[in-house]
Protein backbone atom coordinates (compact mmCIF):
# COMPACT_ATOMS: atom_id res chain seq x y z
CA UNK A 1 0.00 0.00 0.00
CA UNK A 2 1.65 3.57 -1.05
CA UNK A 3 1.33 6.13 1.57
CA UNK A 4 1.20 9.75 0.49
CA UNK A 5 2.60 12.26 2.93
CA UNK A 6 1.75 15.79 1.95
CA UNK A 7 3.63 18.94 3.34
CA UNK A 8 4.00 22.55 2.31
CA UNK A 9 0.85 24.37 4.10
CA UNK A 10 1.00 27.40 6.27
CA UNK A 11 -0.56 30.86 6.67
CA UNK A 12 -0.19 33.07 3.59
CA UNK A 13 -1.53 36.84 2.53
CA UNK A 14 -3.44 37.14 -0.07
CA UNK A 15 -1.34 37.27 -3.82
CA UNK A 16 1.52 35.27 -2.18
CA UNK A 17 2.25 31.82 -3.19
CA UNK A 18 3.31 28.37 -1.46
CA UNK A 19 4.03 25.06 -3.02
CA UNK A 20 2.29 21.62 -1.72
CA UNK A 21 4.17 18.64 -1.90
CA UNK A 22 3.11 15.12 -1.90
CA UNK A 23 6.11 12.59 -1.40
CA UNK A 24 4.85 8.60 -2.14
CA UNK A 25 6.68 5.64 -0.43
CA UNK A 26 6.81 3.59 -2.71
CA UNK A 27 8.53 3.09 -6.30
CA UNK A 28 5.33 2.06 -7.95
CA UNK A 29 3.88 5.84 -7.68
CA UNK A 30 5.42 6.57 -11.13
CA UNK A 31 2.36 4.53 -12.38
CA UNK A 32 0.14 6.37 -10.50
CA UNK A 33 -2.20 9.39 -12.00
CA UNK A 34 -1.89 11.49 -9.11
CA UNK A 35 -4.40 14.61 -8.19
CA UNK A 36 -5.13 17.16 -5.44
CA UNK A 37 -8.34 17.99 -3.88
CA UNK A 38 -9.43 20.54 -0.52
CA UNK A 39 -11.57 21.03 1.51
CA UNK A 40 -12.68 24.05 2.89
CA UNK A 41 -14.30 24.16 6.68
CA UNK A 42 -18.26 23.18 5.82
CA UNK A 43 -17.98 22.42 2.56
CA UNK A 44 -17.43 19.35 0.42
CA UNK A 45 -14.35 18.31 -0.96
CA UNK A 46 -13.27 19.20 -4.37
CA UNK A 47 -11.42 18.66 -7.14
CA UNK A 48 -8.33 20.79 -7.59
CA UNK A 49 -5.64 19.84 -10.22
CA UNK A 50 -4.74 16.32 -11.50
CA UNK A 51 -1.73 15.08 -13.44
CA UNK A 52 -0.91 11.65 -15.20
CA UNK A 53 1.87 9.56 -14.75
CA UNK A 54 4.56 11.11 -17.20
CA UNK A 55 3.01 14.36 -16.30
CA UNK A 56 1.99 14.57 -19.92
CA UNK A 57 -1.78 15.40 -19.36
CA UNK A 58 -2.69 17.91 -16.83
CA UNK A 59 -6.12 19.06 -15.31
CA UNK A 60 -7.47 22.13 -13.27
CA UNK A 61 -10.38 23.20 -11.87
CA UNK A 62 -11.60 26.50 -13.20
CA UNK A 63 -11.53 27.99 -9.85
CA UNK A 64 -7.74 27.67 -10.09
CA UNK A 65 -6.40 27.72 -13.89
CA UNK A 66 -3.65 30.32 -14.30
CA UNK A 67 -2.86 30.29 -11.18
CA UNK A 68 -2.21 26.90 -9.59
CA UNK A 69 -0.11 24.66 -11.83
CA UNK A 70 0.72 20.86 -10.62
CA UNK A 71 4.06 18.81 -11.59
CA UNK A 72 5.83 15.97 -10.56
CA UNK A 73 9.33 14.33 -10.63
CA UNK A 74 9.07 10.55 -9.95
CA UNK A 75 12.43 10.15 -9.22
CA UNK A 76 11.73 12.00 -6.04
CA UNK A 77 8.17 10.06 -6.12
CA UNK A 78 6.71 13.08 -5.39
CA UNK A 79 3.65 15.55 -7.17
CA UNK A 80 4.24 19.24 -6.32
CA UNK A 81 1.08 21.95 -6.47
CA UNK A 82 2.40 25.60 -6.79
CA UNK A 83 -0.02 27.81 -6.14
CA UNK A 84 0.30 31.78 -6.88
CA UNK A 85 -2.10 34.39 -6.46
CA UNK A 86 -3.84 32.91 -3.20
CA UNK A 87 -7.23 34.06 -2.56
CA UNK A 88 -9.05 33.94 0.84
CA UNK A 89 -11.33 31.21 -0.69
CA UNK A 90 -8.38 29.16 -1.87
CA UNK A 91 -8.25 28.48 2.36
CA UNK A 92 -9.09 24.37 2.46
CA UNK A 93 -7.45 21.36 4.18
CA UNK A 94 -5.84 20.13 0.66
CA UNK A 95 -5.34 16.39 0.09
CA UNK A 96 -3.15 14.71 -2.64
CA UNK A 97 -4.86 11.47 -4.27
CA UNK A 98 -3.55 8.51 -6.27
CA UNK A 99 -4.44 5.42 -8.11
CA UNK A 100 -2.49 2.77 -10.07
CA UNK A 101 -3.76 4.12 -13.38
CA UNK A 102 -1.75 5.60 -16.72
CA UNK A 103 -4.73 7.07 -18.56
CA UNK A 104 -8.40 8.41 -16.36
CA UNK A 105 -11.44 10.26 -17.48
CA UNK A 106 -12.61 9.96 -13.76
CA UNK A 107 -9.68 12.42 -12.59
CA UNK A 108 -11.86 15.26 -10.98
CA UNK A 109 -13.66 12.26 -9.04
CA UNK A 110 -12.35 11.97 -5.69
CA UNK A 111 -14.00 8.31 -5.60
CA UNK A 112 -11.99 6.86 -7.89
CA UNK A 113 -8.87 7.83 -6.04
CA UNK A 114 -7.64 5.03 -3.99
CA UNK A 115 -4.83 6.22 -2.41
CA UNK A 116 -4.99 9.37 -0.09
CA UNK A 117 -2.73 11.84 1.99
CA UNK A 118 -3.83 13.11 5.50
CA UNK A 119 -4.10 16.97 4.30
CA UNK A 120 -1.93 19.84 4.72
CA UNK A 121 -3.85 23.08 6.04
CA UNK A 122 -3.64 26.34 3.82
CA UNK A 123 -4.82 29.19 5.17
CA UNK A 124 -4.89 32.50 2.94
CA UNK A 125 -5.71 36.06 4.60
CA UNK A 126 -7.09 39.08 3.02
Amino acid sequence: QVQLVESGGGLVKAGGSLRLSCVASERTFSNFYMGWFRQAPGKEREFVASISWSGGTTNYADSVKGRFTISRDNAKITVYLQMNNLKPEDTAVYYCAGRSSYYSARYYREDWYDHWGQGTQVTVSS
